[in-house]
């Protein structure tokens, strides 16, 4: 593939790959709520854990499995393939609940089923960028992915409800089913750079260990890695719960949560738009140490803010700065890779993001119960400065570098 000269955003090749992710992204909202839903009507609510974590189980164990076989047989292949077995799994799901009244069984064995396959997809779709764009456009990606992930969020809820309500579960099950598709027509259509190296020669189990040794052994990846792991704990999931208990405990209501988590949402849009368009970012290492030292103090200044109006200024901080920083690790861990490595890399972080995340869950309610919101968001704030300080003390890490932008 010829070298892009071109921004990211101005690239049809980046685009169609940005087309796929968010239809994919779109889908992954729209599948696990009506999931949600059918399960909620098929046996009550105390099943839809059940049913959610017979899905969330297998990603998460079966993850880096994921990463050995994106690199053995390559992202893009296996980005395509998975993507239709979603695809062809949710539309005969959507058949069977047209066809007969949903059971518990089949939602966990069409869950587990995608779960498999999520774990298998996602290394790899996240793997692709480094070899469909030039080094020096990955952090304009990473920015433009997160403005992906912004928008499936706020877009994909309004249509499964729109769904939900029109055509049952049968309905958004196609929904999701057409999205997976469209994803996958895009995915057809986006070329990459073919990665020269000795054939795979290892067991899928040597793959494994070889590609965590990597990580283990690498200056800048693996200090890189445990940052990951600390400053997406709170905010992959467990800051939405501590949101909704901090504005009931300060009685701010559903309507106070909406603005919060409204303008955390902004703030994370911002950091995408600004990284998107920004030429270059300097001192990209030292950067996402500041950034994480501010979302520290911002997520602090949340549990202890007096107002709602206060809450909503901290938590568009957090959610600008918080995004800023994800970008840019995004970024660094894809500048630093060996593409032959890509997806066994990305299946780790993305494990630090999933698979960290849920250990905090049941602490969110105990913590809130004893000591209040406020000692939650102050413990989030530690562990995210705990991250900071290892990305300034670590020297490879805090002096890391992006790419500059090559000459058109």
């Amino acid at each position: 593939m010829a070298v892009a000269a071109r921004p990211a955003y101005r690239d049809a090749n980046v685009l169609r790959w940005l087309t796929a992710y968010t239809a994919s992204v779109a889908g992954d909202v729209v599948f696990f709520l009506a999931l949600s839903w059918a399960a909620t009507r098929a046996g009550g609510p105390s099943q839809v854990g059940l049913v959610v974590a017979a899905g969330a189980v297998p990603r998460a164990v079966l993850m880096l499995g994921g990463g050995v076989v994106a690199d053995r047989f390559g992202p893009r292949r296996v980005a395509v393939l998975s993507d239709g077995v979603r695809c062809a799994v949710i539309l005969l799901a959507a058949a069977a609940l047209a066809l007969a009244p949903a059971h518990l069984w089949l939602l966990a064995l069409v869950a587990l089923i995608f779960g498999v396959v999520d774990a298998v997809f996602m290394p790899a779709v996240g793997a692709l960028p480094p070899r469909i764009t030039t080094a020096d456009q990955l952090a304009r990606i990473q920015g433009m992915r997160g403005l992906s992930i912004r928008l499936s969020n706020a877009v994909g809820p309004l249509v499964a409800g729109a769904v939900l309500a029109a055509g049952g579960a049968e309905g958004a099950f196609t929904v999701a089913g057409v999205l997976f598709a469209l994803s996958l027509a895009a995915l057809l259509t986006v070329r990459v750079t073919p990665v020269a190296g000795p054939p795979h020669r290892d067991s899928a189990r040597g793959e494994l260990r070889d590609g965590l040794r990597y990580v283990r052994r690498h200056r800048l990846l693996a200090p890189l890695v445990v940052v990951i792991g600390l400053s997406e704990m709170c905010f992959s999931g467990p800051v939405a719960t501590g949101l909704v208990l901090l504005a009931d405990e300060r009685g701010w209501g559903a309507v106070g949560v909406g603005w919060v988590a409204s303008a955390f949402s902004v703030g994370a849009t911002a950091s995408a738009l600004l990284l998107t368009a920004a030429p270059r970012v300097p001192r990209a290492g030292a950067a996402m140490a500041a950034a994480l030292l501010v979302t520290a103090a911002g997520a602090v200044g949340l549990g202890q803010a007096p107002s709602l109006t206060t809450a909503v200024v901290f938590g568009a901080l957090t959610g600008l700065t918080s995004g800023f920083a994800t970008t840019l690790t995004g970024a660094l861990v894809q500048t630093a890779t060996d593409p032959r490595y890509l997806g066994r890399v990305t299946s780790v972080t993305t494990l630090c993001t999933l698979g960290l995340a849920p250990v905090l869950f049941p602490a969110v309610g105990v913590t809130v119960e004893l000591w209040g919101a406020a000692t939650f968001f102050a413990g989030c704030g530690a562990i995210c400065l705990l991250a900071a300080g290892l990305g300034l003390a670590v020297p490879v890490l805090r002096r890391a570098e992006l790419p500059s932008l090559r000459p058109a």
